[in-house]
């Protein structure tokens, strides 16, 4: 559970040409030394609060399957938020899903500014500096964002195995909805998150830029060990294949956003 600050991003090669570029926000649970646990037992790490479960084996057998890039993070969501934009209140949580977070509950702007630059920052630039490489040597990248979410929420049952999340963008949010839905799994639109977030790390890398997008939730008890994970990528790149083979996914075209800030638990 402890990691290297110089070490915040993991990033797998792939061609540049792919036409896709794969990124995983809550990628890793793990905590820089100088923070310790965080105040945490060890039981909470194991928990959404700390990383998206099963997401970064998503991420990475996609990657390996179309040959593409992807950005993972190496850091907690619990030490910075890297799916919040730089300004949002709740980049460092005081409190998550009922759980107190000792370690940041005396962060002020001078600590929360230090792990904007050793974590958030680099992981965003890597983005960044993905796609523009990929800009200038190949088509304009699809960018697929992969997360996972809680099969019960505030003593509800989630009705949905996966969903896609997306703004005003619908040229890879339509088609693999269909596709998902078509390989006979119950898919959300917009649920149970909004896709339209300000400042998210898919509205600055690829709506401002007018890159085709989606980012990708599955159910967490559906991806929970490698295997199962493995085999739900092979399902999502069944659906993905014949959507990036459409021409007009590679074009680059702003359609504006209807983007609320991100703020608050609503953010996958």
């Amino acid at each position: 559970m402890t990691l290297a600050s110089e070490d915040a991003v993991e990033l797998i090669p792939g061609g540049l040409d792919a036409g896709v570029a794969f990124i995983c926000d809550h990628a890793s649970n793990a905590v820089p030394p100088e923070l310790g646990d965080l105040g945490l037992p060890a039981a909470q790490f194991q928990r959404h609060i700390a990383y998206d479960i099963g997401a970064a084996d998503i991420t990475r057998e996609l990657a390996r399957e179309f040959n593409a890039p992807a950005v993972l993070s190496r850091f907690s969501r619990l030490v910075i938020d890297p799916n919040r934009g730089a300004d949002d209140p709740t980049l460092v949580m005081r409190i998550s899903d009922g759980a107190i977070i000792p370690g940041n509950a005396r962060a002020d702007e001078a600590e929360i500014e230090r792990r904007r630059a050793l974590y958030w920052r680099p992981y965003r630039e890597a983005i960044a500096t993905q796609v523009s490489n990929m800009l200038a040597k190949g088509p304009p990248p699809v960018v697929i964002s992969l997360h996972s979410f809680t099969p019960v929420w505030k003593g509800h049952q989630r009705p949905w195995e996966t969903a896609v999340l997306w703004d005003l963008d619908p040229r890879v949010a339509a088609p693999l909805m269909a596709g998902l839905t078509a390989a006979g799994l119950s898919v959300g639109d917009n649920e149970p998150y909004d896709g339209a977030l300000m400042g998210d790390t898919l509205y600055d890398i690829a709506t401002q830029r007018g890159l085709a997008h989606a980012l990708i939730e599955v159910r967490q008890d559906l991806i929970a060990t490698s295997e199962a994970a493995d085999a739900f990528a092979q399902i999502i790149a069944s659906a993905l294949r014949p959507v990036l083979a459409r021409p007009d996914t590679h074009i680059v075209r702003h359609y504006g956003s209807r983007a609320a800030p991100n703020t608050g638990d609503r953010t996958p």
